[in-house]
């Protein structure tokens, strides 16, 4: 078991890592995303017919994971141009809004009973995010990009929770990042037109770190996900997953030196996200005690 909250914590210092990458590679966010997905879906494919799970879907069922996947690829696009044209921990702590979305949007989409508990929750980190919002006038696109991602990765999630159950996590990744790439290689054109780049191929750098990227914090933190799900409960590995704007900021500050762009009201908005997670956390144990004593 120890081993396993071990492999858990390096896939959330994966996830935090994202935002590490999405600075350090000097390509606009819809090349860079361009590629993330072309790599991870080539390197993916041959894993995968290696190992022999390889599993063929209809064009329809595709068609459906291709879908999420488009959802997928723009919601980095935002994220990473959160980052570009803010600063990672911005990127990030935006991020923690896909809660408020998925309160408002899941319940109204998979037609299930509204929360006004979840909401109030989620509008704490609303709160959070308005109080950032207004520490400099510099971020504002930055962090309108980042809650348009956050919004983005909800409607992800929402799409995956209803297609993922017929088909195993590796399937979905393989044709979530094969789709994405399609989709996105149809819209690319338009965005170049709009963000002129002078080269649309990678230098040396920017090669390897999309590799990497690809290989670690794609390929690799997924698969990590599957095998810790196979040990402990979703609801541990969701719950910790909490932790990954924290690393992200952490490692943001390390590398970047980013606590000298940041002021009090950043930081109130952190502990207003934060707080509105733990009460997430605490609402969600106090109902799982209730239901094992009934």
């Amino acid at each position: 078991m120890k081993e396993t909250f071990i492999k858990l914590h390096i896939s959330i210092l994966l996830a935090g890592l994202t935002g590490i990458f999405g600075k350090l590679i000097s390509m606009n966010e819809g090349l860079l995303v361009w590629y993330r997905m072309l790599f991870a879906s080539v390197i993916f494919f041959f894993f995968l017919v290696i190992s022999g799970k390889l599993q063929k879907i209809s064009l329809n069922d595709f068609g459906k994971i291709a879908g999420a996947g488009a959802l997928l690829g723009l919601h980095w696009i935002f994220f990473y141009g959160s980052i570009k044209y803010a600063t990672i921990s911005i990127g990030v702590v935006c991020f923690s809004l896909s809660g408020f979305f998925t309160a408002i949007l899941e319940p109204w989409i998979l037609r299930r009973k509204f929360s006004f508990r979840e909401l109030s929750f989620s509008c704490i980190a609303l709160l959070g995010v308005l109080f950032i919002f207004s520490f400099d006038i510099r971020y504002r696109l930055g962090i309108g990009m980042g809650v348009t991602s956050s919004l983005l990765y909800s409607l992800f999630s929402i799409r995956t929770r209803q297609i993922g159950r017929d088909f195993p996590s590796r399937t979905m990744l393989l044709y979530e990042m094969a789709g994405g790439f399609l989709v996105l290689s149809c819209l690319l054109p338009f965005y170049l037109v709009v963000f002129p780049v002078s080269s649309i191929l990678p230098g040396t750098s920017d090669l390897i770190y999309l590799l990497l990227l690809a290989v670690f914090c794609t390929i690799g933190l997924q698969l990590l996900q599957i095998q810790v799900l196979q040990k402990i409960s979703a609801f541990t590995v969701s719950l910790s997953y909490n932790l990954e704007p924290v690393y992200s900021t952490i490692l943001a500050m390390v590398f970047f030196n980013e606590a000298r762009e940041l002021n009090f009201a950043f930081y109130v908005g952190v502990l207003l996200i934060l707080l509105s997670v733990l009460l997430q956390a605490w609402d969600t144990i106090r109902k799982r005690k209730m239901l094992s004593a009934s």
